[in-house]
């Protein structure tokens, strides 16, 4: 395997992991250091206004009712801040809706389950790491504070979402990273570079990648301390999901942890700050 230095891995980030431009480099200079809350008008040079397929949650979903912005609980790995910004196909920022995310930790493992990592000994039951819930504000903006994930046997590098529009308007979705920057850091950085296994698995030759588009490919920039990775998601109102809460597939290359798809496992991690009666917006009247 060809190995790439740091240049190479940040050439041409402007561009979408499969070419597109999701916003000019002079707009998302302005929003890059600005908090969310800060945030006008992230929409600013964005030309993928455009409703993002709804694809597999896959098997690693549960809902731990969570609400925080830092969803890492300590573990290791670079810092990335996910900006997301949620539309619809006119571009008008959504408020209110809920946004779940959830993915694998630096060691290619997720929170919740049994029989993972590379020789399938892993098992982080009852814990909560790398999952969150947000709610957007009036820009249709949130922001979680991560690390920037490994990868598993059979997937790309991947970070998964839901946005709750109300009880039935439900999007899944997967958000991709450019390959030059996670191979950069997976063969150069601690603790991505302590497997000893090699992944298998690219945006090209991802099932799940190629069928979600180039509007599902986040934009990447490198800030002082820190990944920015944002994506601007476009959601259909009117909608329904075919994914719901649960019931995803097993990733490929391997068998679903116990599980997969069931209730969150109970005690271990923080129960978050959210007091709301119900976590998901009411359905629309």
């Amino acid at each position: 395997m060809t190995r790439i230095n740091r240049r190479d891995a940040f050439r041409g980030l402007a561009v979408t992991a499969s070419g597109g431009l999701l916003m000019s480099q002079s707009a998302f200079a302005q929003e890059a250091a600005a908090p969310a809350s800060q945030t006008a008008a992230l929409l600013q040079g964005a030309d993928v206004c455009v409703i993002i397929p709804e694809v597999t949650e896959g098997p690693y979903y549960f809902d731990p009712a969570m609400e925080r912005a830092d969803i890492t609980e300590g573990r290791p790995g670079i810092p990335m801040r996910l900006r997301l910004q949620v539309v619809d196909a006119a571009c008008v920022p959504m408020t209110g809706a809920r946004v779940d995310i959830w993915h694998c930790d630096a060691s290619g493992v997720y929170s919740g389950y049994a029989g993972q990592g590379d020789d399938g000994s892993v098992d982080t039951t009852g814990e909560t790491f790398m999952r969150g819930t947000q709610f957007t504000a009036e820009t249709g903006i949130v922001e979680f504070e991560t690390v920037y994930p490994s990868w598993y046997r059979g997937r790309t590098t991947h970070i998964h979402f839901k946005v709750f529009l109300d009880q039935t308007n439900i999007l899944t979705g997967q958000i991709f990273l450019p390959d030059a920057l996670s191979e950069y850091i997976y063969l150069n950085v601690a603790p991505y570079n302590d497997r000893r296994e090699e992944r298998d698995t690219l945006n090209s030759n991802d099932s799940i990648a190629t069928q979600s588009t180039r509007a599902a490919f986040a934009f990447v920039k490198e800030l002082e301390a820190e990944y920015l990775v944002a994506m601007i998601v476009g959601v259909d109102p009117n909608a329904q999901s075919a994914v719901g809460f649960g019931g995803g597939d097993r990733p490929a290359g391997g068998p679903p942890p116990d599980g997969a798809g069931g209730p969150p496992p109970g005690g271990g991690g923080p129960t978050g700050t959210a007091d709301r009666s119900t976590m998901v917006p009411p359905l629309k009247e």
